[in-house]
């Protein structure tokens, strides 16, 4: 197989990114358009995906939005085969839409269970059940999720959204195996802690917080929103042609914990 130069490895192709308005859907959207794919980003609020679409098309690439909550199945099918029909095709999905906020076990009510459980899980199920149906008929797709790694080292305050990313784990490995002859690949990504305004509020939405965080990052700082869209790139091209049911950790080696020391520490 020849593998494009990756400034140009999406030409002619499209994608839809669900949570394109800001953070890392942003910046998977941008990084897809600056290698000539166009862009359809969806999400609830108008004014990030407007400024989403501005930013790559200023950027010389091609985007569009869609308004759309990814907790309305029958809206979100209608919206992707909406893209289709315009655009002849869709060659990959981003479930990147998510909800999350910091809340113990015993503190959380029934609503806010649902909520993110909606959201995360659902939501993802129900963009890649329509968009599959599109990618299953013509033989090709990539489905990327973006997840957490907290789906399985646990981390207290996300029992919410730590079951829904453990879900689209248990799913994407599923789907991959049904759909992997059939030309489709579902993969997961799994950032660790990275600076964007959405995370930062929910997750470390204090001095202290963020410093606990980091401190248990061995690489020492955040993610930027920029690295994790190159790595989902890298999931989403022809590069990964044979990379299906697989989780990329991209976080610095957060997840691997204590077992990391740096040469410093090993000499205490």
């Amino acid at each position: 197989m020849i593998i494009p130069d990756i400034r140009e490895e999406f030409n002619g192709k499209v994608a839809v990114v669900t949570g394109g308005g800001s953070g890392i859907g942003r910046a998977i959207a941008q990084r897809y358009a600056a290698a000539g794919g166009k862009v359809v980003v969806v999400g609830r609020r108008e004014e990030p995906l407007v400024e989403t679409v501005r930013l790559i098309t200023e950027a010389g690439g091609a985007a569009n939005y869609i308004s759309c909550d990814v907790r309305d199945a029958q809206g979100l099918a209608e919206a992707i085969n909406g893209v289709v029909e315009r655009e002849g095709r869709i060659d990959a999905l981003v479930n990147n839409a998510a909800g999350n906020f910091i809340a113990n076990g015993e503190d959380l009510s029934p609503n806010g269970w649902k909520a993110v459980i909606d959201i995360v899980l659902n939501g993802t199920f129900f963009a890649t059940h329509a968009a599959a149906q599109h990618m299953l008929a013509a033989g090709t797709g990539s489905i990327l999720n973006v997840i957490a790694t907290y789906a399985w080292h646990g981390h207290p305050g996300t029992v919410h959204s730590a079951a829904a990313k453990g879900g689209i784990v248990a799913m994407t490995r599923t789907l991959a195996v049904e759909w992997a002859a059939r030309g489709v690949r579902v993969n997961c990504i799994a950032p660790g802690p990275t600076e964007t305004e959405g995370a930062s509020a929910a997750l470390w939405g204090n001095e202290t917080a963020r410093a606990k965080v980091l401190d248990g990052v061995p690489a020492g700082r955040f993610a930027s929103p920029a690295e994790i869209a190159e790595s989902a790139s890298y999931l989403l091209s022809p590069r990964a042609d044979y990379v299906t049911g697989e989780v990329m950790v991209v976080d610095g080696g957060q997840w691997l914990g204590k077992s990391v020391y740096t040469k410093e520490e090993t000499k205490a």
